[in-house]
């Protein structure tokens, strides 16, 4: 993580900063004319805004004050345009406090996801903090040879040219995967993991530079969404991600009798000719030692 990271009253500072270079004066009531040297909105035009000193505001951003009260953050966030889960972000920032380093562990595929793994017919895979891929069926690895267990999710997306073909909407996709990483990051900072994917990609994508300084936050939960695969075409698929213990089963599924769900049954067949045991059993505890950690 960056140095500016390091704590909460940083964390804080950072936060606010990156919020307000993204708020032009025109979605505030000011007026845009003449010259700024910084993007969004000014310090004092914050301050204003929110009914605080320019002073006190200042504090804030350089992690000075650690404690501004809960009317205070609702102003900033009223005044920075937050929806919900920025709002609820910047007040947890402001909540954080000191803790004891948590105890480093493995992400443990229960044994029973993987004979669920065994059984469903439609692309199904777990998942780590970190979108690290830990287990998945056959069907997933025809979907995608990209969720083979040992991969993640988030570096394949940003550096594999395939992965990117591979989305309709690979601009919207990787917002929204970086973005929820911060969220899932939260106060856990000093996750050797989450340090290591985060400093990995700051220097290998400037895609990721570029959203990460954002400090955008969001869940990334279900939702719909369409894919082009280069055997069977596009799919319109639906995706449900179903949180078990201290992973996460994502499934992907079609509509009953629709296109794509006749495109899923070609890619199941394709699928079961190949080596499917084999397949399954990728990811389980005795495949392999170097687990990702948390």
């Amino acid at each position: 993580m960056r140095e500016e990271e390091s704590g909460g009253g940083h964390r804080l500072g950072s936060y606010l900063r990156a919020r307000r270079e993204l708020v032009s004066p025109s979605q505030v009531g000011l007026p845009s004319g003449g010259r700024r040297r910084v993007p969004g909105l000014r310090r004092e035009e914050v301050a204003l805004l929110a009914g605080i000193s320019p002073d006190y505001y200042l504090r804030l951003e350089r992690g000075r004050d650690r404690n501004p009260s809960p009317q205070v953050l609702e102003s900033l966030s009223r005044v920075l345009q937050l929806d919900d889960i920025e709002r609820m972000y910047l007040l947890d920032l402001a909540a954080a406090r000191p803790r004891a380093p948590r105890r480093k562990r493995s992400e443990q595929v229960p044994a029973r996801v993987y004979e669920l793994l065994a059984h469903l017919q439609v692309p199904a895979f777990v998942e780590g903090r970190a979108f690290d891929v830990l287990a998945s069926n056959p069907m997933a690895v025809a979907f995608s040879p990209r969720l083979r267990p040992g991969e993640n999710r988030l570096r394949s997306l940003l550096l594999d040219p395939e992965e990117r073909a591979f989305h309709q909407d690979w601009t919207k996709a990787t917002a929204n995967f970086i973005a929820t990483l911060r969220t899932t990051i939260g106060d856990d900072i000093d996750n050797p993991r989450f340090v290591e994917l985060v400093g990995e990609l700051a220097l290998s994508s400037q895609r990721f530079r570029t959203l990460w300084a954002r400090h955008d936050v969001r869940n990334l939960d279900g939702g719909t969404t369409t894919v082009h695969h280069p055997v069977v075409g596009d799919l319109r698929l639906h995706r449900d991600k179903l949180p078990i213990e201290d992973v996460i089963l994502v499934v992907y599924y079609p509509d009953k009798d629709s296109d794509s769900d006749e495109k899923l049954r070609l890619l199941a067949a394709l699928a079961h000719t190949g080596s499917a045991d084999d397949q399954t059993r990728v990811g389980r505890p005795d495949a392999s030692s170097d687990r990702p950690t948390r």
